[in-house]
């Protein structure tokens, strides 16, 4: 989708970013924490570029993910993967998953948004789905990171249906007990100006 816009698009827009300071972990205050999930991922490393293979130019399936440290007080874990390098007013949601088992555990390659697993209740991403919204910033636009943020949760009501973001960060608020994250980059740049970030090869 974006991928196809004119590179002076991104060059337009490219000082225009939701920020960090607007990232589910940030608004929740759990970013000092209570405790700390280790979220690691065998397709990349933190800040390291995310395989052609999870965004448009490829396959667009969402990355293996792992994590360990869970609380033993924990109830359910949530992940939600923002980008706050998007032009928009608030990050881009690219995945919400909740209710996950309060374990240490994983998800497989292309387990978000994968129509045959009703054992991951998915909430809505930033394009109103329940699915995995590939990486796609303009070309042009500069590095972008995506925040994978995985907390874990005391006792609650779980979630119903689909929920967003705000659901998401009030549930947070209230009964969050740990948090964890991985940052993945992706680039689309167009070669005229020269990017200080990590650059993805796009296959």
């Amino acid at each position: 989708m974006l991928e196809k816009l004119p590179d002076v698009v991104g060059h337009l827009l490219r000082e225009q970013r939701a920020g960090t300071d607007k990232l589910l972990l940030h608004k929740s205050g759990l970013r000092a924490g209570l405790g700390l999930l280790q979220l690691r991922s065998l397709a990349f490393a933190d800040h390291a570029p995310i395989p052609a293979r999870y965004t448009p130019d490829g396959e667009g399936l969402s990355p293996p993910l792992q994590w360990t440290g869970v609380p033993a007080n924990a109830a359910s874990l949530v992940l939600v993967v923002e980008d706050p390098d998007a032009p928009t007013p608030e990050p881009l949601v690219h995945a919400i998953v909740v209710d996950l088992p309060p374990t240490d555990g994983h998800l497989a390659e292309g387990d978000i948004g994968r129509s045959d697993d009703d054992a991951i209740h998915e909430g809505r991403n930033s394009a109103l789905r329940a699915a995995w919204l590939p990486p796609d910033p303009p070309p042009g636009h500069g590095t972008h990171h995506y925040w994978f943020q995985l907390y874990a949760l005391g006792p609650g009501e779980p979630f119903t249906g689909t929920p967003g973001r705000d659901a998401v960060l009030q549930a947070i608020r209230e009964r969050g007990l740990a948090a964890g994250w991985l940052v993945g980059t992706y680039a689309r740049p167009d070669g005229s100006i020269p990017d200080d970030g990590p650059r993805a090869v796009v296959a």
